[in-house]
């Protein structure tokens, strides 16, 4: 079982990279960012290092 301590809930992830929820829950959709679902409650779930990677490759996208 993974460790949720790493994850953020959709509220918190959205808040980390600076969207809106509905455009984390999009993007996650559409595989942008990769998304896990909470084994418990099925809640969405982002671990910390996916939302620095898709930061990262946005910034080399947009500067790049």
């Amino acid at each position: 079982m993974p460790k949720l301590t790493e994850h953020l809930q959709t509220a918190a992830a959205a808040e980390y990279i600076g969207v809106a929820q509905n455009t984390l829950r999009k993007w996650a959709a559409r595989g942008d960012i990769p998304m896990h679902r909470n084994p418990v409650n099925g809640y969405r779930l982002f671990k910390r290092t996916d939302l620095d990677h898709f930061l990262a490759r946005a910034e080399i996208r947009v500067n790049g």
